[in-house]
């Protein structure tokens, strides 16, 4: 086995080390960040183990519509519309052909079918309702971001497969051919029709199992369609590097960011709601979709606990936070008609029920 593993990374070494973000047998940050490992893991499990938790899980049904598409993909004039398909999976429409955002329509966010985070509502369309994707662009290989059997159920209908360096290796192993499958470096670009995308920094890490940490890279995306821009996060914690995104591909039109899933003992490689509307502003984004939230329970906190805080900080701070029902529709141009607070409807259904039973 140790061989086995040996010639595996030394295969990834000579692949990528080129790359600035490669040292050490290893993709690493750009900032140092705290130690992960067995010892970590094991107190992170004793934590879920031992501390009590509440209200991690909605207690009635997360409202959502159920996604019916025409035979074209914009249904209007608007170049870029998107719908939340829950979790950070997104479904894009670029000019007329469909893209997606880390795609996981599985049942858990696992690599176990029978154990491991479970979904608190479907997807509003299922895989084989899904019309030909022109391209799928994933930000990291972890489980709730990468999930293999919607990989092995989309690859024949899906033309290209953009993703950070090494990712494309578990792709290959799933059925997805080489050749369509693109791999990008921090700042690298490729462009797809005139769909323009740019692979950024994130601070996060990498690794599917007890073996291969930090042996693929993790990006946030820069997502352009003529003069409209999106910015997409993926799993990252603050850092510097939102400033220079946004000095150099700024302002985004629709800042797409994780918000949710955050703990003390992973502070560095999550954000906060106070550090995701940091983050939007530094990328001088001119409203905000939250995303990594209301799909898995991932962390210790409430599951509407990321939502309200974020909330309440983008009132305070005059941005415009868009957060609209699973399954919706939503155009850049209309952005302003999302922004229902179905959660907290939710809480008053909820504290509602309490009292009546009392």
């Amino acid at each position: 086995m140790a061989t086995v593993l040996g010639c595996a990374s030394q295969q990834i070494s000579s692949l990528y080390s080129e790359s600035p973000q490669y040292g050490d047998n290893k993709f690493e940050n750009s900032a140092p960040t705290q130690p992960s490992g067995l010892r970590k893991t094991a107190k992170i499990i004793w934590r879920y183990i031992t501390e009590e938790r509440s209200n991690t899980e909605p207690a009635e049904a997360i409202p959502m519509e159920s996604i019916q598409l025409s035979g074209s993909a914009t249904q209007s004039d608007d170049t870029v519309s998107l719908y939340r398909l829950g979790h950070s999976s997104l479904l894009l429409s670029l000019n007329s052909e469909f893209w997606l955002i880390d795609p996981v329509f599985g049942e858990r966010a696992s690599p176990f079918s029978w154990m491991g985070p479970k979904r608190f509502h479907q997807t509003p369309i299922a895989l084989d309702q899904l019309p030909n994707i022109r391209g799928v662009i994933i930000s990291h290989d972890h489980y709730d971001h990468l999930d293999q059997s919607t990989i092995e159920q989309l690859r024949d209908k899906v033309d290209t497969f953009i993703t950070p360096l090494g990712v494309g290796q578990h792709l290959q192993k799933w059925g997805v051919d080489k050749s369509r499958i693109q791999e990008l470096d921090w700042w690298q670009s490729t462009t797809v029709d005139n769909v323009k995308l740019v692979a950024t920094p994130a601070q996060h890490f990498s690794g599917r199992g007890l073996t291969d940490g930090n042996q693929t890279l993790w990006a946030s995306w820069v997502i352009q369609v003529g003069e409209q821009k999106l910015f997409y996060s993926g799993d990252t914690g603050y850092f510097e590097g939102f400033k220079e995104i946004g000095n150099r591909f700024g302002p985004f039109d629709l800042t797409i960011m994780e918000n949710g899933a955050y703990d003390k003992d992973w502070a560095d490689i999550h954000m906060r709601p106070e550090e995701t509307l940091q983050a939007h502003l530094d990328l001088g984004g001119k409203a905000m979709l939250p995303v990594h939230n209301s799909t898995f329970d991932l962390a210790f906190h409430s599951w509407q606990e990321p939502l309200n805080r974020l909330t309440a900080l983008a009132e305070e701070n005059g941005v415009t936070l868009i957060t609209p029902t699973i399954g919706s529709r939503v155009a850049l141009k209309e952005l302003n008609n999302h922004q229902a607070r179905w959660w907290q409807e939710m809480e008053e259904t909820e504290q509602s029920l309490v009292l009546q039973t009392r």
